[in-house]
């Protein structure tokens, strides 16, 4: 494998963070050929919306979702629709009035999957005291509940993300904070700059991510010093080749596992610091 120039960003795991993104990142785009859900399609469950609502959802998901990832757009050209996008799916999950009580029992029966090597993964990234953020444009109530139920939440795990507001009842009334979507990460990252402070002393980065929006998520680093970025390309693929190599260090192209960046931390935590 090829890095040039990123040899001494992997000299010693104590000046290491990790940033990743999560829906379709360190979740799986698919599973025996079929889509596993993100954070908010894990919330189409009976148990929490109706069949309007998912109907509504599902019709939102069709026109936004090829804006998203269309290789033709801009950024900017795709903000606006983001942000009409998340605003709508949002506004009709607080009309359902979603239970917190019920969030652990959707994700237990939803096909949700984190990728093949998980675990590995973030058990290393805590064994080493290596901070995780996960940076989720996603559902933090639904990505946290993901991987507590895969055994993962360690010590060293902070989430920034889209978190629900729930009422004295338990009942969703309103998101907390500033709509945190696919291309607005870098301004997320700026706002939570006390949380980058806090581990000045490392910076060096490994960002993991699924779109070009992600790229921006170590933005809030103040003096990041190496940066190795990889990125998971799981749809569209021949459209999007060349702007994610010309973006990203390392692409995986429908890569289900993180047997690279398992390699990757593999290699620091074990190399002798320089």
């Amino acid at each position: 494998m090829c890095m040039s120039g990123k040899d001494s960003l992997l000299s010693n795991a104590w000046y290491q963070q990790v940033i990743s993104d999560f829906d379709m990142t360190l979740s799986r785009f698919a599973h025996n050929g079929k889509r596993c859900p993100t954070t908010h399609n894990i919330l189409d469950n009976d148990l929490l919306i109706n069949d309007t609502c998912k109907k509504m959802i599902r019709e939102l998901l069709n026109t936004y979702y090829p804006i998203e990832i269309d290789a033709t757009r801009t950024v900017e050209e795709k903000l606006p629709h983001m942000v009409e996008w998340w605003t709508s799916v949002h506004e009709l999950l607080i009309q359902q009035k979603i239970r917190r009580d019920l969030l652990a029992q959707a994700v237990k029966q939803s096909s949700a999957m984190l990728r093949e090597g998980y675990k590995v993964f973030f058990d290393r990234l805590q064994e080493q005291q290596v901070p995780l953020l996960i940076f989720s444009a996603g559902l933090g109530d639904i990505l946290e509940e993901v991987i507590r139920q895969n055994h993962v939440f360690h010590p060293n795990v902070h989430v920034i993300s889209n978190y629900m507001d729930f009422d004295q009842s338990g009942v969703l009334r309103a998101f907390k904070g500033q709509l945190i979507h696919t291309f607005n990460k870098r301004e997320g990252a700026l706002l939570h700059a006390a949380h980058f402070r806090e581990l000045k002393e490392r910076p060096n980065v490994l960002l993991l991510g699924d779109s070009l929006g992600d790229l921006t998520m170590a933005d809030g680093v103040a003096h990041t010093q190496h940066a190795l970025t990889i990125g998971f390309l799981n749809d569209q693929v021949e459209e999007r080749k060349e702007s994610y190599v010309n973006s990203y260090d390392i692409v995986l192209v429908k890569d289900e596992t993180m047997d690279v960046p398992n390699a990757i931390l593999n290699y620091i935590t074990t190399a002798p610091a320089k």
